[in-house]
């Protein structure tokens, strides 16, 4: 095991479903399907899912509810199982710790790095708190000036600072415009390739 190597995995699209998409499923609410991709600016994308939650009156643990309905994709667990024998794992999202934490622990409790939700006593969602500005791209950078290596893998948009950033980095069921913007980037498909793709980066 490489001491100075650190994998830094995206979550959503990754590991588990869209959770937003998966949690309008689930809750029956179609508007809150609507991600980054329709809205890029998420701050102005969260306020609004924030209003529609309040209007349905759902507040955390109604969606603590939801969410723990949710399993991570088929594989996930094993994966990262396998990996964390390999070497340090750290899932870097923009998610919140609320939401995710009843995936967490269908992964066996993984290290998240995310963001926070701001919950009045009565459990109603007020606001969120971001971790960092681009917070993926800013814990890579941080990890490697304390003397790490990190290897990426994503998804989305907001992975490729990661992804480019790092000694190698890997796209992961992204979409067709991401793998042709991006020619260059190794994209897998299944686990095991991407496992076999980090093995020989260590």
């Amino acid at each position: 095991m490489s001491d100075m190597n650190i994998v830094c995995l995206d979550l959503e699209g990754v590991l588990v479903p869209e959770i937003w998409i998966a949690f309008a499923e689930a809750s029956g609410i179609p508007e809150l399907k609507r991600t980054t991709r329709d809205e890029p600016d998420y701050d102005k994308l969260m306020k609004w899912r924030i209003g529609i939650l309040k209007e349905h009156g759902l507040g955390l643990k109604e969606i603590q509810e939801t969410i723990e309905k949710i399993d991570p994709l088929p594989g996930a667990k094993e994966f990262l199982d396998s990996l964390k024998e390999l070497t340090q794992v750290i899932i870097i999202s923009d998610t919140f710790t609320q939401f995710a934490k009843p995936l967490m622990k269908k992964l066996g409790w993984p290290t998240l790095f995310c963001n926070t939700l701001e919950v009045a006593e009565d459990g109603e969602i007020k606001g969120f708190k971001m971790r960092c500005e681009q917070s993926k791209l800013t814990t890579v950078k941080a990890l490697q000036s304390v003397g790490f290596e990190t290897i990426a893998s994503g998804d989305s948009h907001n992975d490729l600072g990661m992804i480019l950033a790092s000694k190698a980095g890997f796209l992961f069921r992204s979409t067709d415009a991401i793998k042709a913007e991006y020619p260059d980037l190794p994209a897998f498909e299944s686990y095991d390739d991407l496992l076999d793709a980090i093995k020989k980066a260590l």
